[in-house]
């Protein structure tokens, strides 16, 4: 489990989230209200995803701090919460962070499955037609997102799910 070193969180706190890939569309209102990374002036906090297969969380922002746990599965949706030159500190669903060199981050939006045999809707209304079954753990790419459902596609399946029962997308984030 991470726990900060809380020196270096107050050193870093005015130093917030970034990693400019593929920002999300958002709406006005998230915009106005979020806080700004220092090094890419992005909104604050933002999801990203693992980049590849394997990456090492640090305890600080440099090689030099030790390895706190490692990432194993591509495309792990992690939310950015602050930025230190090349290093980001994420978090991930159970609310486990640590510090990772930005090139292992990707912004291509992945959300990860958070209930048990979610169905995938063929729109975004409560009782249409279900194309398939997600499993918890299951992590998929987003696409569009509405106030209460976002569209998602995993192994070849594309449908809509309630927001609610996903992790890597904001409660009110609207993405086209």
């Amino acid at each position: 489990m991470f726990k900060p070193m809380r020196h270096m969180l107050r050193a870093i706190a005015v130093l917030v989230i970034s990693f400019g890939v593929g920002a999300p569309l958002v709406s006005a209102q998230q915009t106005s209200d979020a806080a700004r990374g220092a090094v890419t002036n992005l909104p604050l906090p933002r999801f990203v995803s693992l980049k590849g297969v394997k990456a090492n969380v640090r305890r600080g922002p440099s090689q030099s701090h030790r390895i706190d746990w490692v990432l194993m599965h591509r495309g792990t949706p992690l939310q950015i919460t602050a930025e230190f030159e090349h290093w980001r500190r994420v978090r991930d669903q159970d609310n486990v962070g640590g510090w990772i060199h930005y090139s292992l981050l990707s912004g291509h939006r992945t959300v990860v499955i958070q209930g048990q045999r979610i169905p995938l809707h063929a729109e975004p209304i409560e009782g249409s037609r279900t194309i398939a079954l997600a499993e918890k753990g299951v992590i998929a790419s987003v696409g569009a997102c509405e106030l209460e459902w976002c569209e998602i596609e995993t192994d070849g399946f594309k449908g809509w799910v309630v927001k609610s029962e996903i992790w890597g997308v904001g409660q009110a984030e609207i993405r086209e």
